[in-house]
């Protein structure tokens, strides 16, 4: 019980947030300065709306800046970390990006706790230092009790003179230093920290509405990017192979009215509706290839995508470290990560080699395509690296592209493949 009691003395943490308090009076008054007068400021501008503008812009920017460190100071000293609300600003324009941050309910919570500063802070610190302070007076009370005016230390209704009760006053100083401060002490920190979680952390209904806007955005990607596939497959079938089946066709038809007349003639327009539709049904497997190639469904990664290297007119290396094969949405999307990626690589990266890694790690399937060409590549500048970036998107995986001017560029995908 007694080792229970005096648990906080053993523990670190206890002095950690002795030490948080003590600055929590100092820290909340700069935090409730800085805030109050941009918003005063801010408020009594309104009237004159592009006046108050820069300073809207200058309270949620310092408000920000304020509570990124404050969330630090509580990870230092409390323990508690605490992940940026704040999402990222989106709009590239200054209008825009000003209407994201006033619109961001985790900014508004910020100013809010900026201002909650001051009012809490004078409790946890003023509380703390009675506690601490008071219990030591007790303990010490004794030693100079006698130098005090009538030989008498008044506490409101008490009054405590030298003898039995100072030898009282001591005891009740040596349990609140050994007891009652130290969890106080704790108390007020865990206080600190609740209001920092409510009002600088992540609020479950902002992850959840900010992870139904990204699926929003990835269906959109996904339905836009099988809009534009049916396009493309639309074009290759009417400009290729539909053109060629109408060309036998015609060849068929003049070669069968040939025949009896001209049957010299007629054989070799036979010969070339011949030629034609073995063309015409090249052109077929390749797209058949393009949309869904029955290699990749029969033998997985490895086997598709080495037919792949085989025709690039780049050198490739390829790699593929897959155990358990993920199920066929994710090997199709990563066949088209790397079959697209190396089509960019051999149109437009001037590479002279070129690598293609994928290991699976854990319910990440991880997808890496390396070349030494010029870099510069630019998401924003083609479909084709935006077509890849929703097709990982749609699945609830990330891409990243790392491309500096002069090279060399790598491409990295990860894909959830959980099964």
């Amino acid at each position: 019980m007694i080792r229970d009691l005096l648990q906080p003395w053993r523990e670190a943490s206890t002095w950690w947030a002795l030490t948080y308090l003590m600055l929590d009076v100092v820290v909340g008054v700069v935090l409730f300065s800085v805030t109050f007068t941009l918003l005063a400021t801010s408020v009594a501008l309104l009237l004159t709306l592009p006046l108050a503008l820069p300073v809207v812009w200058g309270l949620l920017v310092a408000s920000h800046a304020m509570a990124t460190v404050e969330r630090s100071r509580v990870d230092a000293l409390l323990g508690e970390t605490l992940d940026d609300p704040v999402p990222p600003l989106e709009s590239r324009s200054p209008w825009g990006r000003l209407v994201e941050r006033l619109r961001s309910g985790a900014r508004w919570r910020e100013v809010a706790y900026h201002l909650l500063a001051l009012p809490r802070s004078v409790l946890t610190t003023v509380g703390t230092s009675v506690v601490w302070c008071g219990s030591a007076a007790l303990l010490l009370l004794p030693l100079y009790v006698a130098a005090l005016p009538g030989d008498t230390a008044k506490f409101g209704l008490f009054e405590v003179s030298q003898g039995p009760a100072a030898l009282g006053a001591t005891a009740v100083g040596l349990s609140g230093l050994l007891v009652a401060a130290p969890w106080v002490t704790r108390a007020f920190a865990r206080l600190d920290v609740a209001t920092a979680r409510w009002l600088l952390a992540p609020r479950r209904d902002d992850a959840l509405g900010e992870q139904v806007s990204r699926l929003e955005t990835s269906r959109a990607a996904a339905v836009d990017s099988a809009e534009a596939e049916r396009r493309r497959i639309e074009r290759d079938l009417h400009d290729g192979a539909q053109q060629r089946l109408v060309a036998l066709a015609m060849g068929l038809g003049t070669a069968r009215q040939r025949l009896e007349a001209d049957p010299e003639g007629g054989r070799e327009l036979v010969a070339e509706a011949h030629e034609e539709a073995k063309a015409a049904l090249k052109e077929i497997r390749d797209l058949v290839r393009g949309i869904h190639p029955v290699i990749l469904e029969d033998r997985g990664l490895d086997a598709a995508l080495s037919a792949v290297v085989a025709r690039s007119p780049v050198p490739v290396t390829l790699d593929v470290q897959v155990a358990e094969r993920p199920s066929a949405v994710v090997e199709s999307t990563a066949y088209f990560v790397v079959t697209e990626a190396l089509t960019n690589v051999a149109r437009h990266a001037h590479a002279t080699r070129a690598s293609v890694a994928i290991a699976r790690a854990g319910d990440r399937l991880v997808v890496e395509v390396r070349d030494d060409g010029v870099g510069g590549a630019d998401p924003a500048a083609g479909t084709g690296l935006r077509g890849l970036h929703d097709r990982a998107t749609a699945l609830g995986g990330t891409m990243q592209l790392i491309s500096p001017a002069g090279g060399p560029t790598t491409l990295l995908v990860e894909l959830p493949c959980a099964s």
